[in-house]
C-alpha cells in the first residue's frame, strides 16, 4: 500500500478526480460516485485515505433525517498519507503517515496546553458539514454539486481534506488495518478508562453498552487492573466477546422484567461499582449508571453520543447527598497529538489487544456490507480498504 513521492507530486496543488460514497438520502445506500476533491487551502492537508472503519457515529447521523445534511460524505476513523500540504503547514509534510481525529486539537490555546481539557478552545468541536476555519467544502461532484463533508474528516473517499488541528502523526509500523482505530472509537474507550476515569488497581468496573466503545473500555480497565468489569447488554452473545477484554461478569438488561438494573449491579457489588461508564447514548441508561454507583466516590463517565436535544433529570437532593461525580469524556479525555502516539506505543509493545476489535474487512466498493454488519450487531469494526 505504499504511496509513492512521485505519486504525490503528480497532483500537488491540482484538483483530484476520485471515487467518493457518497449518502444521497438519511438511511440509505451509500452511492459511488466520482468526486472532485480540491487542493488544500492554508492550515490544511490533503490526504490519501487507505483504509477507514465504519463508527458507530457515522451510522446514527447517516440515518438522522434532521437537520438534513445531505448530499454527505461520512466517515472519520481512517489511516491516510498526506498527498499535499497547504500554506502554513509546518509539521506535517508529504509522504507521512497520519490518521485524522475528528477532535481539533490546535497545540496553542488555553485548554490544548493543559493537562485538564482536551476540549479546543480555539476550534470547537461540533457536527459541522464544511472545514475547519472558513465554512466551506472541498467537494464538488463533477457537476459542481457540492458536497458536505462530517466532523472535519470524511474519510469515506479515496482523497479528503482535513485541518492540521484534525490529522495526528503516526507511526508508519502500525499496519493501516490497525492504525485506523485510533481514529475514534477505541481510543474513545480505552481514554475513559485510562484518563477521565483513571480506573485503579482492584476496582469494580459496569459498562453499559459492548460495543467497540464499551469493549475498549473494557480493555484499558484490566490493563489498569480492574478486579471486576461487569458488562450490560441486551444481547447475551456479547458476554463471550467481553470475556476476550476483560470483562468478568455480564448482565443481560433485558432479563430482569421490572426491576431496575441499577438494584442488581447495587446488590452484586454490594452497595455500587467504583466506575460506571455509559457507552450507549440515552439519558435513560445515563441515569441508571448513576444510580449504581458507589456514594461518596463513585464516578459515572458519559461517552454514548444521544439524540440532538436529549435531557437529563437527576433530583437535586441526590446529586448532593450522594457526593458522586458525573462527567462527560469526549475522545476519552485524549489529546490527539500527544496522547494517541502513547496508545500507538502500547499496540507496538503488544500490551493492547487491538487486533481483536476488526471483525469483518470489505472493499471501498462493498462499503454498504459494513453498513448491514453494524445494523445486524455482527461488526465490531469493520475495515474499508480504499484499494483492494
Amino acid at each position: 500500500m505504499a504511496t509513492t513521492q512521485a505519486e504525490l507530486n503528480k497532483t500537488a496543488g491540482k484538483p483530484i478526480r476520485c471515487k467518493a460514497a457518497v449518502a444521497r438520502k438519511a438511511g440509505e445506500p451509500l452511492v459511488i460516485e466520482e468526486v472532485i476533491v480540491a487542493p488544500p487551502k492554508a492550515h490544511e492537508v490533503r490526504l490519501k485515505i487507505i483504509c477507514t472503519s465504519l463508527c458507530h457515529s457515522d451510522f446514527t447521523f447517516w440515518k438522522l433525517k434532521e437537520p438534513a445534511c445531505f448530499p454527505r460524505i461520512f466517515g472519520h476513523e481512517a489511516f491516510g498519507v498526506v498527498e499535499s500540504v497547504g500554506e502554513d503547514v509546518e509539521d506535517l509534510k508529504e509522504g507521512d503517515s497520519v490518521v485524522p481525529i475528528f477532535l481539533p486539537d490546535c497545540t496553542e490555546c488555553i485548554d490544548c496546553t493543559s493537562k485538564k481539557s482536551n476540549v479546543c478552545s480555539k476550534f470547537q468541536f461540533k457536527g459541522s458539514p464544511y472545514m475547519l476555519r472558513d465554512g466551506t467544502s472541498r467537494f464538488t461532484t463533477a457537476d459542481g454539486e457540492t458536497l458536505y463533508h462530517f466532523v472535519f474528516v470524511s474519510s469515506f473517499a479515496e482523497y479528503t481534506v482535513v485541518d492540521i488541528a484534525n490529522v495526528t502523526k503516526i507511526d508508519p509500523c502500525v499496519p493501516p488495518n490497525r492504525a485506523c482505530l485510533f481514529s475514534c472509537g477505541v481510543s474513545t474507550g480505552l481514554g475513559a478508562a485510562f484518563k477521565t476515569a483513571n480506573v485503579e488497581p482492584g476496582s469494580t468496573v459496569v459498562i453499559f453498552g459492548l460495543g467497540a466503545i464499551g469493549l475498549a473500555v473494557a480493555e484499558g480497565a484490566r490493563i489498569c487492573g480492574a478486579t471486576r468489569i461487569i458488562g450490560v447488554d441486551i444481547n447475551s452473545d456479547k458476554f463471550e466477546i467481553g470475556k476476550q477484554f476483560g470483562v468478568t461478569d455480564f448482565v443481560n438488561s433485558n432479563s430482569f422484567g421490572d426491576k431496575p438494573i441499577s438494584q442488581l449491579i447495587n446488590e452484586m457489588t454490594n452497595g455500587g461499582a467504583d466506575y460506571c461508564f455509559e457507552c450507549v447514548g440515552l439519558g435513560t441508561v445515563v441515569q441508571e449508571a448513576y444510580a449504581c454507583c458507589r456514594k461518596g466516590w463513585g464516578k459515572t463517565i458519559v461517552l454514548g453520543v444521544d439524540k440532538p436535544g436529549a435531557d437529563l433529570t437527576f433530583k437535586s437532593f441526590d446529586v448532593l447527598h450522594s457526593g458522586k461525580t458525573l462527567m462527560g469524556s469526549l475522545f476519552g479525555g485524549l489529546k490527539p497529538k500527544s496522547d494517541i502516539p502513547l496508545l500507538v506505543k502500547r499496540y507496538l509493545d503488544k500490551e493492547l489487544q487491538l487486533d481483536k476489535f476488526v471483525t469483518h474487512e470489505v472493499s471501498f466498493q462493498d462499503i454498504n456490507k459494513a453498513f448491514d454488519l453494524l445494523a445486524q450487531g455482527k461488526s465490531l469494526r469493520c475495515v474499508i480498504w480504499m484499494d483492494k
